[in-house]
């Protein structure tokens, strides 16, 4: 039997019964490694076999994002999308990592929304479906039915207080949620716990109801999350060198991906 207890050179080769695991029965084990093979086991070495047995199966199944590299030890694998990541060493306090926690789901789907958006409006911008600026440029657009005063001015009471509610429920979990909190609206938002709003206004589909055990559907959110803030950055480099918006950078690339890549692209820009 081969079980592998941490990095791919550390190998656990075991032949023994089944009573090992439920009585610490005495079996041969050696621990195979790149410097030769090493027995591990003996009574007084391992007296209890099946609970070093088991840590070393739970060590192994934990990924990370640089394979064989041990994670801190306040990233224990219970948070989505946590691979172990901390360069910094930003999450070492508890309340702290709290905050970055809700800090990245927060961004990660402005992210979202943001490269769903400059998609969407790009694409109709070049097939001439509408006549929309391209997105770098929408924030300078004059609107004739308010000033660009008035907008911002909406804009701040808004975003003010979805975040000031957002705030108080991180610090005060549930507390947004009582009756007579929302203008009577509580029931239609329905929070499941601090980051994760629902009811029919934020969770329409009606997707992860039981919050505390969807996690499955936490790592998918937070993935796709990470994955649309690079595209963000992406944009804006790309923006910044090519001064045209995805769509466009894309339709030149397809008509000669040999040629107008992003190499060409930075090489030409630099000249």
């Amino acid at each position: 039997m081969y079980i592998s207890i941490g990095r791919s050179s550390h190998i656990l080769v075991s032949s023994c019964s089944s009573s090992f695991l439920a009585k610490y029965s005495i079996c041969n084990s050696t621990l195979r490694t790149a410097y030769g093979t090493t027995p591990i086991y003996s009574p007084g070495r391992w007296g209890r076999g099946a609970r070093h047995l088991r840590t070393a199966i739970q060590a192994q199944q934990r990924p990370t994002w640089l394979p064989g590299l041990d994670p801190p030890p306040y990233l224990d694998g219970t948070l989505a999308g946590d691979f172990g990541f901390d360069p910094l060493g930003l999450g070492e306090d508890p309340e702290s990592l709290k905050w970055y926690v809700q800090a990245e789901l927060v961004h990660a789907r402005f992210a979202m929304a943001g490269v769903a958006g400059i998609l969407f409006t790009d694409l109709l911008r070049v097939t001439g479906l509408s006549n929309l600026p391209v997105w770098y440029e929408a924030g300078a657009t004059k609107f004739d039915f308010a000033s660009t005063r008035t907008l911002f001015i909406v804009q701040l009471l808004l975003m003010g207080f979805a975040e000031t509610k957002r705030y108080m429920d991180f610090t005060n979990p549930g507390s947004q949620a009582k009756e007579g909190s929302f203008f009577g609206l509580e029931a239609a938002l329905e929070g499941l716990e601090p980051g994760y709003p629902g009811g029919p206004l934020l969770n329409p589909l009606g997707l992860a109801k039981d919050i505390r055990n969807a996690d499955e559907w936490k790592l998918k959110e937070i993935k796709n999350g990470r994955l649309a803030m690079v595209a963000m950055v992406g944009m804006f480099v790309q923006a910044n060198v090519t001064h045209v918006g995805p769509i466009d950078n894309l339709i030149r690339h397809l008509s000669n991906p040999w040629h107008e890549t992003i190499i060409q692209t930075l090489a030409g820009s630099g000249s």
